[in-house]
Parts: C-alpha cells; sequence; structure tokens
C-alpha cells in the first residue's frame, strides 16, 4: 500500500534555531487510522500543522499525497490542501454563517454550484444527524453539535487525509464516542486516512489503528 505522508529526517521548530521535532522519519499509509500522542508541548499540534503547511520545515522532507512540502509552491499548497480534511479542538465555524453553509465552504472554495453544493451538505447533515439544524447558527449548538458540523465540514469534499487536532478534547464522553464513529466511517467508507493527534487514546475505540508517540523530538511506532 502507498504511503500518502511521508517523513525523512524532519525537523520542525518553534523558533529558529530551537526544534521541537528533530530528525523525525515515520511514513503514513493510504487508509490507515492513526493517533499520535505525546505529552503537552511535545510538538504534536505542530507536527499536524506541518503536514497541511502552516508550519515549515526547519530540516529533512515531508511528502503529502505525493508533493513535497519542502520546497512546495503556493499554488500547489492550494491544490494539496483541498485534498485534506482539517478538525480543530476549538471548531472553527464561522458564527455569521448557518450550519449548512458552513459545511458548505469547502465545496464553495472548488467552484461547485449551489445544487450540487446543497445536495452533498444534506447528505452530511444526514450522516452526522443534524438535518433539524441546518439553518441554525453555531452559537446556537452545543459542543459536541458544533464538532459534529466541523466533521461534515472537513467531509463534504471527500479527502484523502483527514488531519485532527484533538477533535474531541473538549467534549463530553457521548459527543466524543459521536465523532470516533465518524472518523470510523470516514476510513471505512471514503477509503479516507485518518490522522488523529491527542494526549490519549480512547480506552473504548473499536478499531485497528497504528499509534506514533513523539519522545524528546523523536516520533516512533509503538507495536
Amino acid at each position: 500500500m502507498q504511503n500518502i505522508i511521508e517523513a525523512k529526517n524532519v525537523s520542525i521548530c518553534y523558533e529558529k534555531g530551537l526544534n521541537i521535532i528533530n530528525n523525525a522519519n515515520f511514513a503514513i499509509k493510504n487508509k490507515d487510522f492513526v493517533f499520535i500522542t505525546g505529552k503537552s508541548g511535545s510538538g504534536k499540534s505542530t507536527l499536524i500543522k506541518s503536514m497541511y503547511g502552516a508550519i515549515g520545515l526547519n530540516g529533512g522532507e515531508m511528502k503529502v499525497c505525493m508533493n513535497n512540502l519542502s520546497n512546495i509552491s503556493r499554488s500547489k499548497l492550494t491544490a494539496l490542501r483541498q485534498k485534506l480534511g482539517l478538525i480543530f479542538q476549538d471548531f472553527r465555524l464561522i458564527n455569521e454563517w448557518s450550519v449548512e453553509r458552513n459545511i458548505m465552504l469547502p465545496l464553495l472554495i472548488k467552484g461547485y454550484n449551489i445544487s450540487v453544493c446543497q445536495k452533498q451538505v444534506s447528505k452530511l447533515l444526514k450522516h452526522v444527524n443534524l438535518l433539524h439544524k441546518s439553518d441554525k447558527f453555531p452559537l446556537e449548538l452545543s459542543g459536541g453539535e458544533q464538532q459534529r458540523v466541523a466533521v461534515a465540514r472537513a467531509l463534504a469534499h471527500n479527502p484523502q487525509i483527514l488531519l485532527c487536532d484533538e477533535p474531541t478534547g473538549s467534549l463530553d464522553e457521548y459527543s466524543s464516542d459521536i465523532i470516533w464513529s465518524l472518523l470510523r466511517s470516514a476510513r471505512d467508507g471514503l477509503g479516507t486516512c485518518v490522522v488523529v493527534v491527542t494526549h490519549k487514546i480512547p480506552s473504548g475505540i473499536r478499531l485497528p489503528y497504528r499509534h506514533f508517540e513523539i519522545v524528546n523530538g523523536g516520533i516512533h511506532e509503538i507495536p
């Protein structure tokens, strides 16, 4: 199976000369479900930001969907990001937009017409059990509902990779279980590669996964 993310001797720093990730090597394959753990401040969020080009590399090489992030142009980075779905702990929804329009965002960016957008959004809202709240605004929803909207938005354009930064960090157990179920269905139903950074892997997770841990700047796979 082909590697969809590959890192060779990757170093990433917060400030010049101070690496938080140092000479790391790892590979993630198509359809993998991956957890990346580590202590607070170990570089988990920094690593995932590097995977979509929000933070540059200080050394080494990282390829995502066969794009070398070490020397990627702005236009190619924009194209790459259209193959990715991003999910954050703080949801990052647009509060002035309805639930429906928030989920449409990746489709609007790709230039789909409104009827195609509405059809896909309706399908996704059914999937996350929020069809009845399509005209609500984010601040009218609970935290768990907002995160379900964020997952639906991340899946709207059928991404090749879902990058998730502490996706259940601020949610209760019930809402967390729903999010894990949605992420599993993305991997199983769409063949999406799912990468999750988290401080702790949920004990009740029921799916095969790979586990990488960040320790002292290195990234090591846990058997």
